[in-house]
């Protein structure tokens, strides 16, 4: 994960949450009042998301203090303690809503992820994401997929070149639209086109795409298609795929499936933050 860019993502959800100060904490605690508080798991599922906590409190006061009790990706039960953090009582109160909005989002799509790979054990099929991720959270929301044992898929549309049904209609067909990318861009990148039928995964084939994606196809069409892709093609399914339906996408043989619910359909792991009472420190 990209450090200079992720404090610069956490600048900006700092700023929209609490701007010029924490009116509630800076009304009640002092500037030197300091205590320890505690991440709680409180349903059970992968955790992702530690190292951006981590430089979330640098960014807040690089004095606070962190022990992580787990690794990232780990799959944990509820009621385990995953994060302990001591400092200010007004920073960590003040970064708490921001730090936990990440973490739980986080979570929630590592955990999203482990479900759907748990599904396909055994099979040589991978798990990817698409580009149907939160804007401005997307290396956030792709880096989740990983902890969970997904692979990515394209980061934007900067960095493969996918050709959809727009993209060929306009063109006139899958070979003229493969030959202006070819003409185009270096030998580097890589050309997906998107297939429904059979004559348009020939038409792939013929024009040497670098993966063939079938798209919005039964596992049953994807058998009967994917006989016609050469083994040096990359082959993708994809579209009107969840949970129940991916065991059986998975036994067509494809290389990859990519599923746009990971990171738009998920749940968000339920973590609570509770810090220890000012009676509590004072004894201690």
């Amino acid at each position: 994960m990209n450090t200079i860019k992720l404090n610069m993502l956490l600048q900006d959800f700092f700023n929209e949450d609490f701007g010029d100060g924490d009116l509630t904490s800076e009304s009640i605690f002092l500037p030197n009042d300091q205590t320890s508080g505690t991440y709680t798991v409180k349903s059970s599922g992968v955790v992702s998301g530690l190292h951006v906590v981590e430089q979330g409190y640098r960014l807040i006061n690089p004095d606070i203090k962190m022990t992580v009790h787990v690794n990232e990706g780990d799959y944990v039960e509820a009621g385990v303690d995953i994060i302990t953090v001591q400092g200010s009582v007004r920073d960590l109160l003040t970064a708490e809503r921001v730090l936990l909005n990440l973490l739980q989002r986080m979570s929630g799509i590592a955990t999203m992820t482990h479900r759907a790979v748990q599904k396909l054990q055994g099979s040589k099929t991978r798990i990817c994401d698409t580009r149907k991720t939160t804007p401005g959270l997307r290396m956030l929301e792709k880096y989740a997929v990983t902890c969970g044992g997904g692979f990515n898929h394209r980061t934007g549309l900067y960095d493969t070149v996918m050709l959809k049904d727009n993209h060929i209609a306009y063109s006139g067909s899958i070979k003229q639209a493969v030959e202006k990318v070819r003409a185009k861009l270096g030998h580097t990148v890589k050309v997906e086109v998107e297939t429904t039928c059979l004559d348009e995964v020939r038409e792939a084939v013929k024009a040497n795409a670098d993966i063939i994606m079938f798209d919005n196809c039964t596992p049953d069409e994807i058998r009967k298609l994917i006989q016609y892709v050469p083994s040096h093609i990359i082959t993708e399914a994809s579209g009107g795929i969840d949970l129940s339906t991916l065991e059986a996408y998975g036994k067509t043989g494809v290389d990859y499936i990519s599923l746009g619910f990971l990171t738009h359909s998920y749940q968000a792991m339920d973590i609570s933050f509770n810090i220890q009472p000012v009676e509590v420190i004072q004894k201690v």
